[in-house]
């Protein structure tokens, strides 16, 4: 592919990235200045795979789009692939660091979950759900910021990811409720006496507050997990752990007396934000 389009291809990624995915962007600074374009590359297509729901009008269709990208990334779509700049960049970034294509084809295959309204069974389920999908994310960072090589923090990577993730669908409870979407574990829901209708038709009723307060213990028992494993993450690959600097601002924003889960949207000022990157504590 001509140095310009690879050009083009990694810029589109940033720009995608910084608009869609700010948390993500704004923790990339703190990387490498030649290995952002790379981690640009991978968040922008976290960010395609995980939008495909809101891109279609029903769940076959986005099964149809899913399978684009799994094709893709095993070399078996017909026409030239590197047309997509997202695909034209990971595909680069993959080759580049010898990334396994198995562990983005299984964040693929984990992403179907959200083309449906079905329910998550199990915490278990759910840690699966996040393993495959933001943890996968942290591990393939760390090996582009180790330049190929596997930092050996896999354990380090799964934990952070279910803290990141479970942490971000709290954030995005109230509008995967009126998209009919409950990520929260049925076995959770049950032990507060709350079912599905509670949530999507946004009564909510006592028991939501105690399901939501064991996701968050959930999302702060992974965290501490990492700060345990924190001596396995090499120097180089620690920028990849960064955006877990947020997950504790968040998770005290969720717990403020004003709290709706049905109509707060969880943020902080980007100057908050980008002082506790830099600070790196999580």
């Amino acid at each position: 592919m001509a140095a310009e389009d690879l050009t083009f291809a990694y810029s589109h990624c940033e720009t995608l990235v910084r608009e869609a995915d700010p948390d993500r962007f704004w923790s990339s600074q703190f990387a490498p200045a030649d290995k952002r374009p790379h981690l640009h590359a991978l968040h922008a297509f976290n960010y395609e795979i995980a939008r495909v729901r809101d891109s279609v009008r029903e769940a076959m269709l986005g099964e149809i789009r899913l399978q684009w990208w799994r094709d893709a990334l095993q070399g078996e779509v017909r026409g030239d692939v590197r047309a997509n700049p997202i695909a034209a960049a990971l595909d680069d970034t993959i080759v580049k660091f010898r990334l396994p294509r198995s562990a983005l084809v299984s964040l693929i295959d984990a992403r179907i979950f959200d083309l449906y309204d079905d329910p998550m069974p199990s915490l278990n389920d759910l840690e699966g759900y996040c393993g495959e999908t933001a943890s996968s994310l942290v591990r393939l960072a760390g090996i582009v910021l180790m330049s190929g090589t596997d930092p050996g923090h896999a354990d380090a990577a799964g934990h952070a990811g279910v803290a990141y993730a479970v942490t971000g669908l709290l954030r995005a409870f109230p509008w995967h409720a009126r998209q009919g979407q409950v990520f929260i574990p049925a076995e959770i829901l049950a032990r507060h006496g709350v079912v599905r209708d509670d949530i999507v038709t946004g009564r909510g009723g006592p028991g939501l507050k105690g399901a939501l307060g064991d996701m968050r213990a959930v999302a702060r028992r992974h965290l501490e997990q990492v700060r345990t494993l924190q001596a396995t993450i090499p120097a180089e690959a620690q920028p990849a752990f960064r955006s877990l600097a947020l997950v504790q601002p968040y998770l005290k924003a969720m717990e403020r007396r004003d709290y709706d889960p049905f109509h707060t949207e969880v943020d902080i000022p980007r100057w908050r934000k980008i002082w506790a990157l830099w600070r790196g504590a999580f």
